[in-house]
């Protein structure tokens, strides 16, 4: 089996490598690629590559994802996040290939504090999420067997991330102010690699199984109890930090272009009963990723 990954070198592409190794023939391109497009700004060229390579399995990880400079550099968000999905899911008709896309829980107005279902409403609050809803839908209308997985603040040892940043900060400065209103659930790429694998493997063999479904972490937090939850962790490790005092804002004390929503947190129910599925909390996984990158 042949399996094409675009966004190799993303947080979630890097381990996918990894995890679908074990699959079949993996071919892995990101946008410097030369051999093959795997430029999602390119739709010829993305063309061209599914037809010449004929994968049974296309994994879209490559996104636009400055959401705040979404809302003005709105072509580019809408090529990347929208109408490239639309060519890879019209390809892979052709092929009948199954196509696995990645979303976000932006769809979402991020009202309420219930965790999203995958049948509820959506109405995206910025123009990220927008575009990110665009996508789903272009794959859904193209007819080809799909897994779309919502997922939300996701992480990495490799590469920035939320962790990262709040350590550069509490190694430099006695005072931090963190967004305290918003809640979800940080979730590692490592996990949604791993269960990307365990799904793609099951749908294979029962193609009834593919839609979208809801993959986060369990449990839930919030920017400012995350923060709290990274430099416990460092000062736990040894880690010399100048912070003495970590306070919790709301979202409207520190604006952004682009609105976040309040509610991030995702239901994971069908995923778990559809493919026998335990989910980790997220401290567990934040845990794994500070010890890799604090004992470096």
């Amino acid at each position: 089996m042949k399996i094409l990954i675009f966004g190799k070198n993303g947080q979630v592409g890097w381990e996918l490598e990894r995890s679908l190794a074990p699959l079949g023939e993996v071919i892995a391109l990101d946008r410097h690629n030369t051999d093959h497009c795997g430029d999602l700004a390119d739709l010829d060229g993305i063309r061209t590559t599914i037809s010449i390579l004929r994968p049974q399995v296309i994994v879209n990880a490559a996104a636009y994802t400055a959401v705040d400079k979404a809302e003005t550099d709105r072509d580019s968000a809408m090529l990347i996040n929208a109408y490239a999905p639309q060519v890879i899911a019209e390809e892979a008709t052709k092929l009948g290939a199954l196509v696995v896309h990645y979303s976000t829980d932006y769809v979402f107005d991020g009202s309420g504090d219930l965790p999203w279902r995958e049948d509820a409403q959506t109405a995206p609050c910025n123009f990220y999420g927008v575009t990110k809803l665009e996508g789903e839908r272009a794959i859904i209308a193209a007819g080809c067997s799909h897994l779309i997985f919502r997922t939300s603040w996701v992480y990495s040892a490799r590469g920035s991330n939320f962790a990262k940043a709040m350590l550069g900060l509490a190694k430099a400065r006695e005072n931090l102010s963190i967004i305290e209103d918003q809640i979800g659930a940080p979730t590692g790429a490592e996990l949604l690699a791993d269960v990307s694998a365990h799904a793609i493997a099951r749908v294979l063999t029962n193609f009834s199984l593919g839609g979208v479904y809801h993959l986060s972490a369990a449990g839930e937090t919030s920017w400012y109890l995350y923060a709290r939850f990274v430099i416990d962790c460092a000062r736990q490790h040894g880690v010399d930090l100048a912070v003495k005092d970590v306070q919790g804002i709301p979202s409207m004390d520190y604006p952004t272009a682009a609105v976040r929503p309040l509610n991030s947190r995702l239901d994971t129910g069908k995923l778990q009963k559809a493919f026998a599925l335990h989910i980790p909390q997220w401290e567990e996984g934040v845990s794994r990723m500070l010890a890799e990158i604090l004992i470096q």
